[in-house]
């Protein structure tokens, strides 16, 4: 875990574009927000694979919306169901399981169809406040956090120093 912290704060003190860490961040709150082990998120992992994002930021948002995934279920639940219940959509998702591919997809669960909505509607939303925060972070307090003395002290410590590793 703090490997995985240090590259995320290599890669937010780095060069590297605000736009790719944020669609880390993006990408990971689909696979937070719905069960892991939906066909969806090999889908999800594999684009994270192939675009450019930066995937310590990725794997971090994974952990952290997980756990705001489980702990929003039942709302995602009762949101998947209303939609699924929905009389004016039946045909609609007749039709879609009929197909192998949206069978596989299992759009039917509630907890995925629910989760997979919230993620949708919260994707660009989290885009635009992480890239936003990035660049404050950036502009505003990156000077002042290396001038405090918690942040001297960690510099003395075993992150700082896999920190460093990671750096070279």
């Amino acid at each position: 875990m703090l490997t995985l912290l240090a590259k995320l704060f290599k890669a937010l003190n780095s060069e590297s574009s605000p736009g790719q860490i944020a669609l880390a961040f993006s990408l990971a709150v689909i696979i937070g927000l719905t069960p892991f082990t939906s066909l969806h998120n090999i889908l999800v992992l594999l684009l994270a694979f192939i675009i450019r994002v930066n995937l310590s930021a990725f794997f971090l948002g994974v952990a952290v919306f997980s756990g705001i995934g489980y702990l929003i279920d039942p709302l995602s639940a009762s949101l998947g169901e209303s939609i699924l219940n929905n009389s004016a959509l039946y045909d609609s998702w007749t039709q879609l399981y009929q197909n192998d591919f949206w069978r596989m997809m299992a759009f039917n669960n509630t907890l995925v169809m629910g989760g997979f909505t919230l993620a949708l509607i919260v994707f660009i939303p989290v885009f635009i406040v992480s890239r936003m925060l990035i660049v404050m972070y950036r502009d505003k307090l990156l000077a002042w956090v290396n001038k405090l003395k918690i942040v001297q002290a960690l510099k003395a410590g075993k992150f700082y120093n896999i920190y460093q590793s990671l750096a070279n």
